[in-house]
C-alpha cells in the first residue's frame, strides 16, 4: 500500500519537474535548438511510454522497489546487519547508490555492446529536459537490474530506494535542461549538483568530453576519479551536441533512435 501511494508520486513529482524546466526553457533558454521540439518532444514521450511498459513488465521479476523488500524479508545487505540511526543509513544509501549510479554511467561507455544502447541517449542534437526520457529500453532494463541488485547488496529500506530513484530522476531532468543559470549561481550549485552547463560538456560531439562529468547527481565523483571538466573547449556557447558521425535530423525520430543500437 506505501509503495503504490509513493508511486503516485515518483510520477507526480518528476512530472512537475519536467513541466517546470520545460517552462524555464521557454523563458531563459541556455541555447538555440537545432532540432527543435517537434518532432523530438513526441519522439521523448513514445520512450517514456515504451519505457512505462517495459517498466511494468520488469516489476514482475525485479524493480528497486521489491529489490528493497526482498533484502528486508531475508535480512540481506549491509544495512540490515548495522544498528546505525535510520538517518545515517539513508544519507550514505544515497551516496552509495549515487556512486552506483556513476559507475553504471562510466562503463555504458566503455563496453561496446553497453554504449550501443547508451549512444540512443547521446545521438539526440539538442539537450533540454525531454532528453532525460530518451534511453532506450534496452538499457532501462540493465540498469534496472544493477540498481536492484546495489539496492539488494546494501539492504537499503523500501522508502529510502524509492526516495533516491525520485531524487535521481528530478536531477536528471534539471541537469539536462536547456536553461541559462547565473554563472555564480552555477558554480555554486555545482560544488554538490551536477549543472546543466556541466551535463553539457558530456553531451559534447568530441568523444574525449563525452568521457567527462559522469555524474547525475552528485559532483564529487567526477572531481574524485579525475573526470571533471569544467566546460567543453569549444566554449559553452559554441559547443556541438551529439554524435559527429550523425549531422542530420534522424535523431529526432523514434523509429529511427530505437534501431539504432542495432544497425
Amino acid at each position: 500500500m506505501i509503495e503504490a501511494g509513493l508511486g503516485l508520486y515518483a510520477i507526480a513529482i518528476p512530472a512537475a519537474m519536467l513541466a517546470l524546466m520545460a517552462v524555464a526553457e521557454w523563458f531563459w533558454p541556455r541555447r538555440e535548438l537545432v532540432l527543435g521540439r517537434y518532432p523530438r518532444w513526441l519522439t521523448h514521450a513514445l520512450f517514456f511510454l515504451t519505457n512505462a511498459v517495459i517498466g511494468r513488465i520488469l516489476s514482475m521479476v525485479v524493480v528497486v522497489g521489491s529489490a528493497a523488500v526482498w533484502a528486508d524479508t531475508h535480512h540481506f545487505g549491509l544495512f540490515n546487519q548495522t544498528v546505525w540511526p535510520w538517518w545515517v543509513e539513508a544519507l550514505l544509501a544515497f551516496i552509495l547508490l549515487d556512486l552506483a549510479v556513476w559507475v553504471q554511467h562510466w562503463t555504458m561507455h566503455r563496453v561496446g555492446f553497453l554504449w550501443r544502447m547508451h549512444k540512443v541517449h547521446h545521438s539526440d542534437r539538442d539537450l533540454d529536459a525531454t532528453t532525460a526520457l530518451r534511453f532506450h529500453p534496452f538499457e532501462l532494463i540493465v540498469s534496472t537490474l544493477f540498481k536492484s541488485a546495489c539496492v539488494a547488496a546494501l539492504g537499503v529500506p523500501l522508502l529510502v530506494a524509492l526516495a533516491f530513484e525520485l531524487w535521481l530522476n528530478c536531477n536528471a531532468l534539471f541537469n539536462h535542461s536547456n536553461i541559462r543559470l547565473p554563472r555564480q549561481t552555477d558554480r555554486i550549485i555545482r560544488y554538490i549538483l551536477v549543472t546543466p552547463d556541466m551535463h553539457l560538456v558530456h553531451h559534447s560531439i568530441d568523444v574525449a568530453e563525452q568521457n567527462r562529468n559522469y555524474g547525475f547527481a552528485l559532483t564529487w565523483w567526477d572531481r574524485l576519479f579525475g573526470t571533471y571538466a569544467d566546460e567543453s573547449a569549444m566554449g559553452r556557447e559554441h559547443q556541438a551536441i551529439g554524435l559527429s558521425e550523425i549531422d542530420d535530423g534522424r535523431p529526432s525520430t523514434f523509429l529511427w533512435s530505437m534501431k539504432l543500437p542495432v544497425t
